[in-house]
């Protein structure tokens, strides 16, 4: 890699979004907006599906295909690998055109799975973006998600089998990777599905050690702190008039959520003395909901967050380290394995429930609702994260990281911040 000068260009990064999910595009647009103009010069690949959300961009757009939503959850649902090969040789050769077009110095990938391929053809140092429960140094316990097998024998059962079943399942989703590299005359990288999801040159982890159990982690991989963001400026017209009496609960399943979890948690949060605002991650507003149910499309989290006593959610980590931030206890109703490893971390320092989206219904929540906001063991434990995650600064760490990989890292006075 040629090293740069301060006085030199300035560096071109070229963050690659997967548009599977919301989560995938705002994590890298949030630290692509935090990096110094003067001194990069920054790329943008995704698909515009959640363009709208975003706002304005100081930097450079590229639309790039990604498969639709629906097809990554379907995939999920059924256990099925998420990629194809043909679909990663597309992905591969549409890489190959953007960085031809756009030469960049460095590339930060957001589970853009084929930039393990198409980086090292064109000898770019690659960044990816993840998540630390995905890390292979990573000591984890596997929750059986929501599949068809969980349906069919129950959970209990269900978990037996997972548990004998998920090496030759993960190394089942490894095989399009596998032979797409081979394709390419590249080494396998396995049959481990976290090297998969985490394989780069430098892997950084939207996350804080505190919450997991990590052996012999190198030094090319390292704990950047959560990346929280917030759709813009989705305010409705209520937003002004919430009543502030009882205690206010934030709702937001997100675009990688159960919708169909949404009428049972409007029903249930009906019969509480709370005021709820529900965001509806774009799905169509019920026509009818309780008085004490405020709901859009969309909503400023952070700023709901902070008025909130609680916050249910998918049990993923965008909304999950939002509420964290602020202290605020958390409620995962989750559904896919991203969303149980997530939210077991939580639950296990005690700042949170998590409850299975599958077997979920309206008494279930109230209860842990009502516990939750009576019993404040939940309130400290989330108050003591959030004392943790106050010492990670997320672009901080990441313009250190991309300046210590372009060769221009600049000395700071700083010497104890974590990164």
């Amino acid at each position: 890699m040629a090293e740069h000068t301060t006085s030199a260009r300035r560096i071109r990064i070229l963050f690659v979004a997967e548009a599977v999910t919301l989560a995938h595009v705002a994590r890298p647009v949030t630290l692509a907006r935090s990096l110094d103009p003067q001194q990069f010069e920054v790329h943008l690949a995704h698909h515009p599906r959640y363009r709208e959300l975003m706002g304005e961009l100081p930097l450079t757009e590229h639309e790039i295909h990604s498969i639709s939503p629906q097809q990554f959850m379907q995939a999920l649902a059924s256990g099925s690998p998420v990629y194809d090969l043909p679909t990663l040789s597309r992905y591969v050769e549409e890489d190959l055109e953007l960085i031809a077009e756009v030469k960049p110095d460095i590339i930060v990938g957001d589970f853009r799975l084929s930039l393990a391929v198409s980086a090292t053809l064109t000898a770019t140092p690659y960044v990816a973006l993840s998540n630390a429960y995905w890390s292979p140094y990573s000591q984890q316990d596997y929750t059986v998600p929501d599949l068809p097998l969980t349906r069919i024998l129950g959970t209990t059962i269900g978990q037996g089998v997972f548990s004998l079943a998920r090496p030759f399942a993960f190394a089942l989703h490894c095989l399009p990777m596998h032979r797409l590299r081979r394709r390419y005359g590249l080494p396998s990288l396995g049959f481990d599905l976290r090297r998969i999801y985490t394989h780069a040159d430098y892997t950084l982890y939207a996350d804080i050690p505190e919450l997991y159990q990590i052996r012999n982690l190198p030094a090319r991989h390292r704990f950047i702190g959560p990346v929280v963001w917030s759709p813009a400026d989705p305010h409705p017209d209520w937003w002004q008039d919430v009543p502030q009496d009882d205690p206010i609960v934030y709702v937001t399943l997100g675009s990688s959520g159960n919708a169909s979890l949404l009428p049972r948690l409007i029903a249930a949060l009906g019969e509480m003395r709370v005021t709820a605002l529900v965001s509806t991650a774009g799905t169509p507003l019920p026509s009818t909901a309780p008085k004490n149910i405020y709901m859009a499309p969309y909503l400023p989290g952070e700023e709901a967050v902070k008025l909130a006593s609680l916050v249910i959610c998918n049990g993923g980590s965008p909304t999950t380290h939002q509420a964290l931030k602020h202290g605020v206890p958390v409620i995962g109703v989750a559904n896919n394995l991203d969303q149980y490893l997530n939210m077991n971390a939580i639950a296990k320092v005690g700042a949170g429930y998590l409850l299975r989206a599958g077997k979920c219904d309206s008494r279930e929540l109230v209860t842990a609702i009502k516990r939750v906001l009576a019993d404040s063991t939940c309130l400290v434990a989330a108050q003591k994260l959030a004392e943790r995650l106050a010492g990670y600064s997320a672009p901080d760490n990441f313009t250190d990281a991309i300046n210590e990989i372009s060769g221009v890292a600049v000395l700071r006075n700083e010497t104890n911040r974590p990164v």
